[in-house]
This record gives structure tokens, sequence and C-alpha cells, in this order.
């Protein structure tokens, strides 16, 4: 059946309404006329006539009948009416609310996306401060190792540049160094993916993993959509997503995300481009994280070559990637290999950022302990002291003026007795490794006296620690 339309049934409601009045007052005019026979029939006859006044009676009553079952109608056509108008009040309220719903929820994603926004803005105006900063100094390079240097672990990613600082060398490299399929030799990474990878790597580090990886799986499905797989900012973006996963410790699919990448950028970019490099070197810090140090290794070579190529011999970035490459070698047992690989760093460091970088002073004291690990203790010792006399007095610190105390992790005494070691007054890393690696130096050398003043001592300056190794 077709739908008959809401005007025809009005229509035929108002006619039907017409007719049952039509029909009330012809049933009206009927009863009227019934009566006036029946008054006109007793009036002529003198006896009264059974059968007639049956008749009539019968007749009367269903006049009657008639009469009310027109008026229930007439009520019920007139109730279905005022429903009918109240179904169409209801009708424009829902489409209303319906209208408005809609408003709502078109405002509510807007305000969503104004936020997004915002949070994009604020984290880009963040970075373009930075940089700011970085042009208005002299470059600074981060520090490429925490706390102890040759730790038993693989640290965290010494030279992690997803989105290198030289990018005049990147651009150099570019021009030189042809494509395999595409022409992406003047690709660079996007101010809105460094954005999002402030933003992602940020909820990461507050531990908002729920809203840091959908973020990356959304602009990674949108990039995908908009250039298909075979992209460099496909690549960024997984990079960035590995790097989330990484700090999840989800090293599994980091490395398959951070694999993922490499090819991509191989493909796109060629086997000599500065990503390629920096892919190289993530993957292996992801490799070494998970103990796999052997696969690591080819791969921070691999990252090695592409940075010399490109920057030159003697870079600082250079330079950092050999200490990632030192300090693999160094939880394989390599101390021959570790050796070559920190000497060549600190030669760099030295002649490009100055002997008092603290890049420098880290890479001699890797070198150091790397030397006591060969067992060449003269040379241990020099390049100790030239840590210690170029160290500043503010990495010295006396807890008893206020001094904050080191942690468990800071003074292994303390895990096992309780107490505060003596050599809490020293709160700096590099001092305290500086220590060990002495206290072990002179140990190995046999003057226990001086190894066990080191180990105990309370030092308030490098004066003090120098003095107590002159003294004997």
């Amino acid at each position: 059946m077709f739908p008959v339309p809401h005007s025809t049934l009005l229509m035929t409601d108002q006619s039907l309404l017409s007719k049952m009045k039509t029909v009330h007052l012809s049933l009206e005019s009927l009863r009227t006329e019934l009566q006036s026979l029946q008054y006109g029939f007793s009036c002529d006859d003198s006896t009264s006539n059974p059968e007639k006044e049956e008749i009539f009676k019968r007749n009367e009553q269903s006049i009657e009948l008639g009469l009310g079952e027109v008026q229930l109608l007439i009520a019920l056509i007139s109730h279905l009416k005022s429903i009918d108008i109240e179904r169409q009040k209801l009708r424009i309220q829902v489409k209303r609310l319906c209208e408005e719903s809609s408003w709502l929820r078109d405002e509510l994603q807007i305000s969503q996306e104004q936020l997004l926004n915002s949070e994009l803005k604020v984290v880009q105006l963040e970075e373009e401060k930075k940089q700011m900063e970085y042009a208005a100094s002299i470059k600074k390079y981060d520090d490429f190792l925490e706390g102890e240097e040759f730790s038993e672990k693989f640290g965290d990613d010494p030279a992690f540049d997803l989105f290198p600082e030289d990018e005049t060398a990147e651009r150099r490299l570019s021009k030189t160094t042809p494509t395999p399929s595409q022409n992406y030799a003047d690709y660079e990474v996007s101010a809105r993916l460094r954005t999002i990878h402030n933003l992602a790597i940020d909820y990461a580090s507050k531990g908002k993993y729920e809203v840091a990886v959908p973020l990356c799986r959304q602009v990674l499905e949108d990039l995908q959509s908009q250039h298909g797989r075979e992209h460099p900012d496909v690549a960024t973006m997984l990079s960035i997503l590995a790097m989330v996963y990484r700090d999840q410790n989800n090293y599994k699919e980091a490395i398959k995300l951070m694999n993922d990448a490499l090819e991509i950028w191989v493909r796109c970019l060629g086997e000599c481009h500065p990503s390629v490099a920096a892919a190289l070197n993530n993957l292996a810090v992801l490799y070494g994280k998970t103990g796999r140090y052997k696969d690591a290794e080819p791969l921070c070579k691999r990252a090695l070559a592409i940075r010399e190529n490109v920057l030159g011999g003697y870079h600082p970035d250079v330079a950092k990637q050999l200490n990632n490459l030192a300090l693999l070698c160094q939880n394989q047992g390599k101390h021959a290999d570790v050796e070559v690989y920190s000497r060549k760093a600190l030669e760099i460091f030295e002649s490009q950022l100055g002997a008092d970088d603290p890049n420098t002073i880290k890479t001699k004291c890797n070198l150091a302990a790397c030397c006591l690990k060969l067992r060449k203790y003269q040379e241990a010792e020099q390049l100790l002291r030239d840590v210690l006399v170029r160290t500043q007095d503010k990495e010295f610190e006396d807890v008893s003026n206020g001094g904050s105390k080191p942690t468990n992790e800071d003074n292994a005494s303390y895990a096992k007795t309780g107490a505060w070691h003596e050599t809490s007054a020293v709160h700096s890393p590099t001092v305290r490794s500086v220590l060990k690696h002495m206290a072990t130096l002179y140990q190995k050398l046999g003057n226990f006296e001086v190894a066990t003043k080191l180990k105990n001592g309370q030092f308030k300056s490098k004066q003090d620690i120098l003095a107590v190794v002159d003294s004997n």
C-alpha cells in the first residue's frame, strides 16, 4: 500500500465529520417527525393499539441509538483530530531537537579541533623558541649518555636525531645523492610533523600513551591516504610512533615500525641520506635495548659511514655516533674497539667544541674507563685527573650545607646499610664516576689507602680529591 499524504487524511476527516453532522441532523428531524406521528396517532384513535405503539417504540429506540452512535463518531473524529494536531507539534519539536543536536555536535567537533590545534600551536611555538635560542647561541649537543658511561645495559639513544639540526648539510647531501624512484631530493621534515613529534613525545613522557598512540596512528593513516605508503612523511611518522612504543618498552613493535621506516627512507631518499642514518642509529639503539648488540653494531657502522660522508670526518655528530658504536662494543667486551672509537670521538670533540665542553669531558671519562679495562693504568690516571681538573666547581655540593642527598642508585652503600655514605657530598654524576674509576685504579695499583679514601671521603671540591691523590 502507498502511504496516504497527511493533507489527504486531514481532508478525509473533515469530510467525514461534515457527513456525520448531516446524519445527526437527519436523525434529529426523523425523531421529531416520529414524535409528531405518534402524537397524531394517539389523538385520532380512541382505543389503544399495542402493535402500533410497539412499532413507534422500536423506531424511536433505533433513532436514539443512531443519534448516540453518530455523536460518538463525531466525538471520536474530533479526538483523533486533536491527537493529529498534537502529533504534528511533537514532530516539529523532534525536528527542532534533532537540528539542535546536530548543531551541538558540530560545535563540539569544532571545539575539539580548536583544542588540538591550540596544543599543536603551543608545541610549535615552543619549538620556534628553541630554534631562536639556538640561532642566538653556539650550537650545543645533547649529552650522549646518562649517568655512568659504560654500564652493563645499553643506555638511552645517545644521538637520536630524527630531525637533524644540521639541515644545511642535509640539503647539501640531497643534491648529490640520486633517489631511486621519485624526486624527494629536497625533502625536509615539515613543521607539522615536527610539532606532532614533540606533542606525541610529550604525551609519552607523561605516560599518556592512550593519547599519544591514537594521535600518531590517525596522522599516519591520513598521510598514507594522502601520499600512499611510499613517502618520506609516512616514514617519519612511523619512526615517531616507534619512539612512542619505545617509551612504553614495547621494543618488538618499535623495531618493526623503525624497520618499515628505514625501508621507505632508503627507497625514497637513497642509501646515503641523513634520515637513513638517523633511522639506522635509532634501530641500533632499539636492538641494544633488547640485548641484540651484534645486530646493532653493523647498523651503527652504516650510520657512521653516512654521517662521515655527509658531514665530514670531524663533525660533532660523527663523534656522537662514534660514542654509540663504542658503547655497543663495550657491551660486547670489545675493549680494543672501544678505545679506537672513543679516541676518535675525543679528538673530534676537543677540536670542534673545546676541552671544557661536557661532551669532551664525558668522552674522556669513557676513555679512561676503557684504559682501566685494558690495564693502561698510567694513561687512565692522567685522563681522570684531566676530567677532574676541568670539572666545574658547581658540580660539587656539600650536603651538610643544604645540598640534596643522592638516591639509592647514586649510592650503592645506602641500599645495603640503610645509612647515608660519606660520599653523598658529591652530587655530580661526572665526579662520582671519576671517584669510582679512580678508586678502582688505585686498588688495582695496590694503593688501598688512597682507594679507600676515594670511596669513603667527603669531598667539597675537586682540590680536596686532588690533595688525597697527590698526598700519596
